[in-house]
Formats: C-alpha cells, sequence, structure tokens
C-alpha cells in the first residue's frame, strides 16, 4: 500500500480512521479551511504525484459545503499529479433526486456525478444508493455497495426468533425481500403515501405482524416521521417487538426526539454518516461500521483483485 493514501474531509474523519485501521496505513495529512465568505480551500499536507489517492466523504448536511470540499480536493490532487483519484462517498447527496417526478424539475443526481467527473475522479465507490440505476449516471468505474449483509450478520448474532422483514412502502420490497432471504424470514409490506417531502401517512399492512418480531428495513431514515408512524402501526398489529435498519441515519430536524418517544426496541443503521453526535443524545442507537467494506474496496482496488470476494472475506470475519 507505500503508493496508496486516504484523505479524510471534514464529513467522514472517523470512518478514514477506521479504514486506514483496517488498512494498516496512517491517514493522509489534509487541512480543510472554511472561510468567513464561505469559500473553502482544501490543501494537501503530502505529496499525491504518482499516488493512488483516496478521499473519504460523505455528501450529507451541509450537503453543498461538503460535496465543494470533495470537489476542491479532486482538483487539488490532479493539479499535483496524482495517479488515480478515487472517491468514496458513502451517503451521496442528492440521490434522491434521480428522476424527473414532475414536469420542469431537475435530476440532480446525474449532475452531481457530472461535476464529480469533470473535477477529475477517476472512481466513485457508494453505499446503498437510493436507486441503483444512478450508477449509470457515470461514465468511470462507479461501484454501489450493499451494507444489507453487515446489518444481516449483526441481526443474526442477535438469535432472534418468529421475524417478519417489514418494508416501509412499495419501493422497498426488493430490499426487504434481499434482508428476508438473508435471515429466512417472512415479509410484509406497508402501503403508504406520500402527500408531500418529508411526510408519510401509513394506510394499511400487507402481511402479518401478530405475535411476531418486526424488522423495518429502509435505505435511509431521515426526519423518522415514516418510520415512527409505521412503528406505531406494527404494534398495533400486534408486533412484540419492533427493530428498524438502515444504512443512512440521516436523522434531520425532530428524528432523535421522536425515535427516543416511540416503541421501538433498537435503531440500527451504518457510519456511512457520523453518528457520534447522535449518539450522545441516543445512545441506545446501535452503529455498524463499513470501515472493513471500504478497506476491502481499497485493497481490490489496489490489488486488481476480484472485489466480490474481498468484501465477502470482510464479511465473514465481522464478529471475530
Amino acid at each position: 500500500m507505500k503508493d496508496t493514501i486516504v484523505f479524510a474531509l471534514s464529513s467522514s474523519v472517523g470512518l478514514a480512521h477506521g479504514i486506514c485501521k483496517e488498512l494498516g496505513i496512517e491517514l493522509g495529512k489534509c487541512k480543510v479551511n472554511h472561510f468567513a465568505d464561505g469559500e473553502i480551500l482544501v490543501e494537501l499536507g503530502e505529496s499525491v504525484r504518482g499516488k493512488h489517492v483516496y478521499f473519504v466523504q460523505s455528501t450529507n448536511n451541509p450537503v453543498n459545503d461538503n460535496l465543494m470540499e470533495l470537489l476542491i480536493g479532486i482538483d487539488a490532487c490532479k493539479r499535483a499529479s496524482a495517479s488515480t483519484i478515487n472517491c468514496i462517498i458513502p451517503y451521496f447527496g442528492y440521490s434522491r433526486q434521480d428522476r424527473k417526478a414532475k414536469p420542469r424539475q431537475p435530476i440532480t443526481s446525474k449532475l452531481v456525478a457530472s461535476l464529480l467527473e469533470t473535477a477529475g475522479a477517476d472512481r466513485v465507490v457508494t453505499v446503498d444508493l437510493h436507486a441503483t440505476q444512478e450508477q449509470g449516471f457515470f461514465d468511470i468505474p462507479a461501484d454501489d455497495i450493499s451494507a444489507l449483509k453487515l446489518i444481516a450478520n449483526y441481526l443474526k448474532h442477535k438469535n432472534l426468533e418468529d421475524v417478519t422483514v417489514v418494508s416501509p412502502d412499495h419501493g422497498g420490497t426488493v430490499r426487504a425481500r434481499n434482508l428476508a432471504l438473508e435471515l429466512d424470514a417472512p415479509i410484509a409490506i406497508i402501503d403508504k403515501r406520500r402527500p408531500r417531502p418529508n411526510v408519510a401517512e401509513a394506510m394499511g399492512l400487507l402481511g402479518d405482524v401478530n405475535g411476531r418480531i418486526a424488522v423495518i428495513i429502509d435505505d435511509m431514515v431521515d426526519t423518522a416521521g415514516t418510520l415512527v408512524s409505521g412503528i406505531h402501526m406494527l404494534k398495533e398489529k400486534g408486533a412484540k417487538d419492533v427493530y428498524a435498519v438502515c444504512s443512512h441515519g440521516i436523522l434531520s430536524g425532530p428524528a432523535i426526539e421522536r425515535l427516543t418517544n416511540s416503541e421501538i426496541t433498537e435503531f440500527i443503521c451504518t457510519d456511512t454518516i457520523d453518528q457520534s453526535e447522535n449518539k450522545k443524545l441516543y445512545p441506545e442507537m446501535k452503529v455498524i461500521s463499513v470501515a472493513p467494506l471500504m478497506a476491502a474496496l481499497i485493497r481490490a482496488v489496489e490489488d486488481n483483485s476480484s472485489l466480490s470476494g474481498a468484501l465477502n472475506t470482510a464479511l465473514a470475519h465481522q464478529h471475530e
């Protein structure tokens, strides 16, 4: 790994340290400055000439600042003659704007993909994109890594019995089915409608959770309004325990308060978004690190070896 450098930008310092620990290397020296007028400067503290550079940066809130840090960091590396510039973006901001849902709407996730390529990125790595076909927005290698097996392994380790996996809407049925296959469990689907952004109303339940442990799975939890209404419905339908799992704990606004006051048994997410502050407010939440998967990917890229094989090996060692 002598020609590999991993840099952390503002949003993913903890995750980058975890990746470097897995790889057995030091975190690259990099300084991010935010000036009074809002401008950003990324200064590299070591030579990247001929090196394979990996930036670790989720583009969560503040989305635009984090995105600009990444674009500016890429430009700095390109101008300093880095051999390759790889962007590990565990949470890909703007991924929910993946299509024109109404006339005259933008497709902003495609715009972000174009910006990263134009800046000089050679590879992009994401975790559980909102829509997997967004990989096609890139004309450079784009790997979307699933955290589902990390989450499934954690749940298996708990030895839960009589589990039903629940999708919070029809769109998440495939995700729920995949987790159900891992847990050898049936699925149920919450029928809901979304009258406006960040507002969803549960209308009914397709399936049976009476006397069973319900595990709701979604790709992200933002304000937790949808999740909490789903938890309430599942308890009304007779679920004895309700677990909620997701890849991306965005947890905006009232989310932590809603989860704390809900009937949830356990909330489980990954560290694609830094949860250190949320853990202080909600210490009961379980955070699973994706660092072993990201480190396995870097090794596979650097060794020109099978990515799926490297990821399976990392998953096999999850509870060692």
